[in-house]
């Protein structure tokens, strides 16, 4: 396994001195987000001249020495641009903006993909929501596939997959469908790790950082995720993916309370001693 580490750790700084930086912490690779309305390079942009943002993004990538882990995608209002919103006219929005970002990450060569799972709305219930996420994400995976990229799911807060059951159904109905795994998610709700773990044979890639019961993020000294045995099962299950550190920084559940240059050395090295012992 090989670190990478995330973009959108500090949106305060430029984002060429981002990507410098974390080749400066001493990780490989790099978890490129664009998320929009808010990250440093925004999907509302790139898809005014996708050749040329594919041509920047490369260049710094170059530039700072690093290798691309991740593309992680987020449409600039999570709802209206839902892969299973109820509205055909909405899907179609949703459809368009996914061929333009797959666009992006053939052009930057990337290894994986990462994309919403979707929403649950108004009072459908729960499988007709996941069921449509999965007809929608099915031929997204195949795209994705055509190119020679991995596309997967994060499972997280809001989502129509908030536990660990509901995820797990949305692999089972969608064939090919991998997943960008984040316990943190889970540890908030309050699912102990072991209802996440069979998640793991899953994943394509893995987010990491401090979590606990009621927090989505926390110094690594108030971490309550055993992340060695995630590592210890992830080498058992023959992953080969990277192992991203992705602290935040953003006013919203306490996200903006860590210093995340430290915490990212802490997990880092952390990472690092347990890949070692896991050989």
């Amino acid at each position: 396994m090989k670190l990478a580490c995330a973009d959108f750790t500090w949106p305060l700084l430029p984002h060429d001195r981002v990507l410098t930086l974390i080749r400066m912490l001493d990780i490989e690779a790099l978890d490129l987000g664009l998320f929009g309305g808010r990250s440093h390079v925004r999907p509302e942009h790139v898809r005014a001249d996708i050749p040329m943002w594919a041509g920047i993004l490369k260049e710094r990538i170059t530039r700072a020495g690093l290798e691309l882990a991740d593309v992680f995608i987020q449409a600039p209002d999570f709802a209206t641009m839902a892969v299973n919103h109820p509205d055909p006219r909405q899907r179609e929005d949703a459809a368009a903006f996914f061929r333009d970002m797959l666009d992006l990450a053939r052009r930057l060569e990337a290894p994986g993909m990462t994309i919403l799972p979707g929403l649950r709305f108004d009072d459908e219930s729960w499988d007709a929501s996941i069921r449509r996420s999965a007809d929608e994400l099915a031929w997204r995976v195949e795209a994705a596939a055509k190119l020679g990229i991995v596309l997967s799911v994060e499972g997280h807060l809001g989502s129509n997959v908030d536990t660990p059951e509901k995820l797990a159904r949305l692999v089972e109905l969608t064939p090919g469908l991998k997943l960008t795994l984040d316990y943190t998610h889970f540890a908030y709700a309050g699912f102990p790790d072991a209802e996440v773990e069979p998640l793991l044979a899953h994943a394509r890639h893995f987010h990491c950082r401090g979590a606990a019961r009621g927090r989505l993020q926390t110094p690594f000294c108030e971490n309550t995720i055993d992340y060695s045995r995630v590592i210890s099962k992830l080498r058992d299950l023959g992953y080969a993916g990277y192992f991203g550190i992705e602290y935040v920084w953003q006013d919203w559940e306490g996200c903006n309370r860590c210093d995340n240059i430290s915490e990212t050395i802490q997990f880092r090295d952390f990472a690092r001693a347990a890949f070692a012992e896991s050989k």
